[in-house]
């Protein structure tokens, strides 16, 4: 049985950090954020949190060399992979919608990133990842016949199965339930163990359980605020007071952050209107 517990022998060779240095990124005249800084740490997972429309999904498609640059869009700024100008092969994304192909099996959309480059597939380290994720028996199954929980199990073998050392996540468990998101959250800790990740997400408690590290991005345009390095390691019990403590505090200021966002807008539709 192909062995997907532990990072392959590509991964553990190619691990690569993330740096930006001074990014920028406008649509339609609008600044989503300028002069930005990061630094991602080689092998850890990163949670983005900030309030909506902040610009965190537009931060992660920056990275994914999803942004486009024309008419709407101006992008500028250097993007690092380990230090060095990276490609944009060494990344990849996992969406807040599953995007499983409906007339292809579970199996098929798992090998579907070889099949688009005219690799031919493993299907062996497919299905040890389909059994990983729980959906051994699954693998003839179309994605119609599924519950959310398994079309984002899935679409999480997909991600693993193209075997990048840099995975950027955009609120994969957002649209679950409590229970399964919760399971979601401890098989992608373990599965991404080793692996540079940045992992978007509206749920502190989700970012303090599997995260190393925390970012809060907050303002307009947007920025960086101090980040949050929670104790011990992943996966971090939820019911803790250090967990609790810190949960609160990441709640106060967000919840800061989203009135000074409401209150800037209102000025600025206020001066609009003189």
């Amino acid at each position: 049985m192909t062995d997907v517990s532990a990072p392959s022998n590509n991964v553990q060779n190619a691990i690569s950090g993330i740096s930006l240095r001074s990014a920028s990124l406008s649509y339609e005249g609008k600044v989503v954020f300028e002069d930005l800084d990061l630094d991602l740490p080689v092998g850890h997972m990163t949670c983005l949190l900030g309030p909506s429309g902040v610009g965190k999904s537009s931060l992660l498609r920056y990275i994914a060399g999803l942004s486009g640059n024309g008419a709407e869009a101006t992008v500028s700024g250097r993007l690092l992979f380990n230090g060095t100008e990276g490609s944009k092969a060494d990344v990849a994304y996992l969406a807040q919608q599953d995007l499983l192909l409906p007339w292809l099996n579970v199996l098929d959309n798992v090998m579907l990133g070889s099949r688009l480059r005219g690799v031919r597939p493993d299907c062996g380290r497919a299905s040890a990842l389909l059994e990983r994720v729980g959906l051994r028996g699954q693998e003839k199954s179309r994605p119609a016949s599924l519950s959310g929980g398994m079309r984002q199990r899935v679409a999480l073998a997909r991600t693993l199965m193209e075997d990048r050392p840099i995975v950027l996540m955009d609120e994969p468990f957002s649209a679950l339930d409590a229970i399964t998101r919760f399971e979601l959250q401890e098989l992608a800790s373990s599965l991404l163990a080793g692996k540079t990740t940045l992992l978007v997400t509206h749920d502190p408690l989700e970012a303090l359980r599997i995260g190393h590290r925390l970012l809060l991005l907050t303002g307009s345009p947007a920025r960086f605020e101090t980040p949050i390095d929670p104790p011990s390691e992943p996966l971090r019990d939820a019911g803790t007071v250090e967990v609790a403590a810190l949960q609160a505090a990441i709640m106060e200021r967000l919840t800061a952050a989203k009135h000074q966002a409401r209150a800037a807008s209102s000025n600025a539709q206020i001066q609009a209107g003189q």
